[in-house]
């Protein structure tokens, strides 16, 4: 699975178009009206994967996996049922290289071994990335590092730390640079690829990168004003090309090494 470089989320395929017009490594695709990891509905999600074709690598968001309530079991399965929905619909197009699921809610389940169950039942050419919660006490989340053990044990093939919270404080309003230098190594050691997100600036992306972070994570950033949004810079507005180019630049420039 290719997971590296700045990923921007699109919510339709004029937005893909955009995104790709930027720069970006990773197109992903998510519903930003349905949470932090809302999944779009699969007609979308092939109208996304027709425009962006082979150009780059694209990736889902796969809902949480206690999405409305559901215990962990019944997420996975749900979990599957979509990705199966999702296929049918692509047809001959190219399958995403991974699909993210949340664990919000999920600290007193069984959620590592629902991981273990869903990731080997995907087809073969998807991914599992598994996203922990930088505000994981706020919303019931387990813990990252706890995560990032699990993950790796149940097959996944990539971890995310995003914020749950999009009213809340962005991932730098959260946690210092020592917390996200030890995510790296920690992600690191057992072998996974590491992508950072969550209401991140432009300084935040180059920040992100040069701690170490495989993927940086953008939607907000990326944003004019327009769509639903109220403003330049709202997850609810419409990417555009310049914003992301802006974007990719200060990833680039800042992978390899720490600013400031």
């Amino acid at each position: 699975m290719s997971w590296t470089g700045l990923l921007v989320s699109v919510r339709n395929a004029d937005e893909a178009t955009e995104a790709l017009a930027g720069g970006c490594a990773i197109v992903d695709v998510k519903d930003p009206l349905a949470g932090p990891l809302g999944a779009a509905a699969p007609a979308t999600v092939a109208a996304i994967a027709r425009r962006v074709g082979s150009a780059v690598p694209w990736t889902l968001a796969g809902g949480e996996l206690l999405d409305r309530g559901a215990d962990a079991r019944a997420g996975g399965a749900r979990l599957l049922r979509f990705i199966d929905d999702v296929l049918a619909a692509l047809d001959s197009l190219p399958a995403p290289a991974a699909v993210k699921i949340g664990l919000s809610a999920g600290l007193n389940t069984p959620w590592c071994e629902t991981l273990g169950r869903v990731a080997p039942a995907l087809p073969r050419r998807i991914g599992l990335v598994a996203v922990a919660y930088a505000d994981w006490q706020g919303c019931g989340a387990p813990e990252p590092e706890r995560v990032f053990s699990a993950a790796a044990g149940a097959g996944c093939r990539g971890l995310l730390v995003d914020t749950f919270d999009k009213l809340g404080p962005g991932l730098f309003g959260l946690v210092d640079r020592a917390t996200i230098r030890r995510w790296v190594a920690h992600a690191r050691a057992v072998g996974l690829p590491l992508g950072l997100a969550g209401k991140l600036s432009l300084d935040d992306v180059a920040l992100a990168a040069s701690l170490g972070a495989d993927v940086v994570g953008v939607r907000s950033v990326a944003c004019r004003a327009g769509g639903l949004g109220c403003g330049e810079g709202d997850r609810l507005g419409i990417v555009e090309r310049d914003r992301v180019r802006r974007a990719v630049e200060r990833f680039q420039a800042a992978s390899g090494g720490e600013e400031g």
